[in-house]
């Protein structure tokens, strides 16, 4: 049986870890411009750092990242090379709004977009687009204190309706909030937040999430509208969290956990606040303002499908002791995993539970839309990289997806490989933390020619493609 004949193979990147180019085609400043690497990072991701404007002391990786702003030509013929069925970016939401709450979108930005889809189109790969990765204008930061104010729920349906318009016929699926439960852990990052002295933190970040759910059941309902054939997705950063023991207090901390990282879903997929949700916050006297249509809104507009980012599982325990890294969310060390060089726990199999995870709560087509290892990469005397260790990442995750899918009747849609193509990465800003097939000459700090070039998972990718995962080295 295997996967889907037209399973949607590719690689999946964001604005602003590979487009660069800030300041150019009238785009405005955004959140993700300012976050830089080195040791202030952490804090400027966490909004505990106020970082509203660059300094001359740090260096602020996305302002160049790769170029791709004028190399995207260049790249997605090596994708094609790849034989990508999709390709999977997203929106750089001020170079569309450059401020963000202008009443009109900026036509260079608009035309650079479609420039892109069609460039797509011409080698038939499919897009698949984030709308917001983690972006925010500056504008809207500074002036609405960003998704903790409700009128960036009006601001967002101006961004969608001008993309839902504009790109009808050239996109057809689309995601709204890429890992939206991101903004728990990293709130500048993930949604523009930087909490003032004294502030209820939870309260502030449940009321943001409150105004992206409602601003994603209306993307859902005006992609319908404007074209019936488009589909759109949720995204959340996934990962089945364990029990350290089977001690019923660990037991009960997972599920919890679990609950915790499910609530995005439950109510984007399912329509409504779960029970379990609304109990914690009278509990925990978090008060959220909800408007009176918006219970009606989440209700008739759930997402088409469900799409996450899968990198590891998270252990739980009631008792904490020592944490493992993560992507931007730390857990308990389980000892029966190996870790990447950035101590990233690797569990193939988890892929598989994960998978049956969601698909047995929701029902839903599901599509993984990142799934990768970040390594250092060595070039040798030749010019060639020998990324072994990446291939074998990815051929454990891959057979375990098909097996969710052959053994356990699990609907997937597709897979999006994390970073094809060298990127800053989100968690570090660092360059030398590489993702991609392709690697890209530059190091941490913008240096280096930028030259692309094939390591050997290039050509392992390409196989994969070719026999729709059956021959997978």
């Amino acid at each position: 049986m295997g996967l889907r004949k037209d399973f949607l193979w590719g690689g999946a990147t964001a604005a602003n870890q590979c487009e660069g180019a800030y300041n150019l085609g009238g785009r405005g400043l955004a959140n993700v411009d300012l976050i830089p690497v080195g040791e202030d990072r952490w804090a400027v991701v966490e909004g505990r750092m106020k970082m509203f404007e660059f300094d001359d002391e740090h260096f602020y990786p996305a302002k160049g990242a790769i170029d791709m702003y004028h190399r995207y030509k260049e790249d997605i013929a090596l994708f094609a090379e790849m034989g990508f069925k999709t390709y999977r970016l997203s929106i750089g939401w001020s170079r569309i709004f450059p401020i963000g709450d202008e009443e009109t979108p900026n036509e260079e930005g608009l035309q650079f977009y479609e420039d892109l889809f069609k460039e797509c189109h011409k080698y038939n790969i499919e897009p698949l687009v984030t709308i917001t990765h983690f972006d925010c204008p500056m504008g809207l930061v500074e002036k609405y204190g960003s998704w903790r104010s409700r009128e960036m729920i009006t601001f967002y349906e101006r961004l969608v309706t001008a993309l839902f318009t504009r790109y009808k016929g050239l996109v057809k699926y689309w995601l709204t909030f890429n890992e939206i439960n991101v903004i728990l852990h990293a709130p500048f990052m993930g949604g523009g937040i930087y909490l003032e002295e004294g502030e209820n933190r939870q309260e502030v970040l449940y009321q943001a999430i409150h105004h992206e759910l409602v601003a994603s059941a209306l993307a859902t309902k005006i992609a319908h509208e404007i074209d019936p054939n488009n589909m759109v997705g949720c995204m959340l950063a996934a990962g089945q969290y364990y029990p350290l023991t089977c001690k019923p207090e660990d037991v009960w901390a997972s599920h919890v956990s679990n609950r915790e990282n499910y609530f995005f879903v439950d109510v984007q997929a399912r329509g409504y606040y779960p029970t379990y949700a609304l109990k914690k916050f009278e509990k925990e006297g978090i008060n959220i303002k909800m408007e009176p249509e918006d219970a009606e809104i989440l209700r008739k507009y759930p997402v088409d499908f469900i799409s996450f980012s899968y990198y590891q599982t998270r252990t739980t325990a009631a008792q904490v002791d020592e944490l493992s890294e993560g992507n931007l969310i730390p857990s308990v060390t389980n000892p029966y995993l190996e870790q990447s060089e950035w101590g990233w726990q690797i569990d193939p199999l988890g892929l598989r539970t994960t998978l049956n995870s969601l698909y047995e709560r929701y029902q839903k087509p599901l599509f993984i839309v990142e799934n990768g290892l970040g390594a250092v990469d060595t070039v040798e005397e030749d010019g060639s990289i020998n990324d072994d260790y990446r291939i074998d990442y990815m051929r454990k995750h891959i057979k375990e997806m098909i097996k969710a899918v052959d053994e356990d009747g699990v609907d997937l849609l597709g897979y999006t490989m994390w970073g094809p193509i060298d990127l800053v990465s989100a968690g570090t800003g660092e360059m030398k933390k590489r993702y991609g097939f392709i690697y890209v000459d530059r190091d941490n700090y913008g240096n280096g020619t930028l030259d692309r070039s094939r390591k050997k998972s290039f050509y392992w990718y390409k196989r994969v493609i070719e026999t729709n995962g059956e021959d997978l080295g």
